[in-house]
């Protein structure tokens, strides 16, 4: 009788043992489906940026400074493979990407073209896209933690070769959203605006 509950009580060790692999197995895909989802929306912001900088390019050819700083957190941006290089690159490539597009404001012919307005709409669909993509990469990244972390699974969880998945930009929820941009009058009556950054930043722009 002893033995035959020793093994009854091995059987069901190793019923729940594959079980939880099995399931936690499910939730890494889903971690690493929703990341591609991520990966696929930031080449698209990558590949709108080259042309949006020639575009401007165009029509403020002496704002070497503000193009660079765009191509060079762009530069950044594609060389980093985790969620932490990635979320800290996309946050400066946002800053970056929010004093580019106020140049739009200084320059009436660059606002009024066409094609730069059609890339910036791009741009903002892509940024809501990287968002959402976000949020559901989290919400997998979540349930996967909590799976590994809940008792009894942490305790078979490392040694089946499973660890806990990282957030993606869960330190700046803002990081993603579009630039927001609002120009009126100052209280000396001059005109003028701020424009809020992704990133948190505000800038002054003069008259």
């Amino acid at each position: 009788m002893t033995t035959w509950i020793v093994l009854g009580v091995i059987g069901l060790l190793l019923i729940y043992a594959i079980s939880l692999y099995n399931g936690l197995v499910k939730l890494r895909q889903n971690v690493r489906e929703s990341w591609s989802a991520i990966e696929t929306e930031l080449r698209r912001r990558f590949d709108l940026i080259p042309n949006l900088v020639e575009a401007v390019k165009g029509y403020a050819t002496h704002e070497s400074s503000t193009l660079e700083a765009v191509i060079a957190a762009r530069n950044q941006g594609m060389s980093g493979g985790t969620p932490e290089a990635l979320a800290q690159a996309s946050t400066q490539l946002s800053g970056a990407l929010g004093k580019l597009m106020a140049l739009s404001e200084a320059y009436p012919d660059l606002k009024a073209n066409q094609n730069f307005n059609q890339l910036q709409n791009e741009l903002g669909e892509t940024e809501t896209r990287i968002s959402q993509a976000r949020r559901f990469y989290n919400a997998n990244v979540r349930e996967m933690n909590t799976a590994i972390e809940s008792f009894p699974s942490c305790l078979l969880a490392p040694v089946m070769g499973f660890r806990g998945e990282t957030y993606f930009g869960i330190d700046n929820a803002n990081a993603f959203e579009p630039v927001k941009i609002s120009f009126g009058k100052t209280a000396s009556g001059e005109s003028g605006g701020t424009i809020q950054l992704k990133s948190g930043e505000k800038i002054k722009e003069s008259e």
